[in-house]
């Protein structure tokens, strides 16, 4: 992709990159370090082989994975994240506090609505 080709607003930019639930799981597994593909899709959860391949082939492409074959039999591949996917972290760890921050609340209101009934 070229700067070029780019939309103009940078929140679009950052949901292009990651435009899909399961590219910000790959991410949060990764950001622990590198892992082969199995390990990643036992980590993942329920992604099918098909639809892991082609999130990881995206990110690839995108900068924000690197990928490493191991010339061996069977071929080993290991995923790690490229500094352009480490800059992410906080994206995600801004996700996690607002997320922490929504289930306490509702929590709050769920406990309230238990009191006054």
């Amino acid at each position: 992709m070229r700067a070029k080709d780019l939309p103009a607003c940078p929140v679009e930019i950052s949901l292009m990159m990651l435009n899909s639930k399961w590219k910000f799981i790959i991410l949060r597994e990764l950001l622990t370090g590198t892992k082969r593909f199995g390990e990643l899709k036992k980590a993942v959860g329920k992604i099918t082989q098909k639809v892991l391949t082609s999130n990881l082939r995206e990110m690839e492409e995108n900068g924000i994975v690197e990928r490493k074959v191991f010339p061996e039999v069977p071929p080993r591949v290991e995923y790690t994240l490229s500094d352009i996917g480490y800059s992410m972290a906080v994206i995600l760890d801004a996700m996690a506090e607002w997320g922490s921050a929504y289930k306490k609340l509702l929590k709050l209101i769920e406990k309230r609505n238990k009191s006054s009934s």
